[in-house]
């Protein structure tokens, strides 16, 4: 079955064509993606499985946003990451780290889902440098979650080629085997990125409140638990 339909949706909501919280009915699917209900239905589910849709009764809609869970997310995220990349530093041979460096110097920035494709194939071939493939399965998860948030991050031609030459900063840290560098340039990568992510958020949260964006914050109880 052709990933066509997948990929159009998809596009949609990263790109927020589709905003967060709105109504999808399969057969407005059906007319908007060209093809009959079952591809619109297995898209649909491979979306669910990344967070983007969810069902609404006997529907579905696009997953609202919690600038509480991107937050939490984007920790996580930091913290496996800096795990993973000292244990890079350590694990990983020249010959694999060259090899990602090249990779990472020939990306395209062509467009905003190469840019979105290419960050994340980064960060999680960095953490499978880790040689522990738990870590590496949660960097991938997060990033996952973080799709739609990250795609902010690489609407414009300069934020992705300011993302490449971190990418590279991080990379030559690395293949120097110095694991406090390489660990703070992760730290300041990922907390730079949420930052201006979650900026953006919060400004079209209360630019377009009352107007069906589905941007929430959800309170947190700041008292540990116990």
């Amino acid at each position: 079955m052709s990933d066509g339909p997948y990929e159009t949706l998809r596009a949609a909501i990263l790109g927020f064509d589709l905003v967060p919280g709105e109504k999808l009915s399969e057969r407005g699917l059906e007319e908007f993606l060209g093809v009959s209900r079952t591809p619109v239905r297995a898209a649909l589910a491979r979306l669910e499985n990344e967070g983007l849709t969810g069902r609404d009764g006997r529907g579905w809609r696009v997953t609202p946003l919690d600038l509480t869970e991107v937050r939490a997310i984007a920790e996580y995220r930091l913290a496996v990451e800096t795990a993973a990349v000292a244990l890079a530093v350590e694990r990983a041979t020249e010959a694999e780290l060259l090899a990602l460096r090249t990779a990472t110097e020939e990306a395209s920035a062509a467009d905003e889902g190469t840019g979105l494709r290419d960050g994340a194939d980064f960060h999680v071939a960095l953490a499978r440098l880790s040689r522990n493939p738990f870590l590496a399965d949660a960097v991938s998860g997060a990033l996952v979650r973080l799709a739609r948030t990250r795609w902010l991050e690489v609407r414009s031609a300069r934020s992705r080629a300011a993302a490449r030459a971190e990418h590279l900063g991080i990379l030559d840290a690395v293949l120097a085997r110095d694991a406090a560098a390489a660990a703070g340039l992760v730290t300041a990568h990922g907390r730079g990125a949420a930052d201006r992510v979650l900026s953006h958020l919060e400004r079209e949260r209360r630019r377009l409140r009352g107007r069906g964006l589905a941007i929430v914050e959800t309170p947190t109880d700041p008292r540990p638990a116990g």
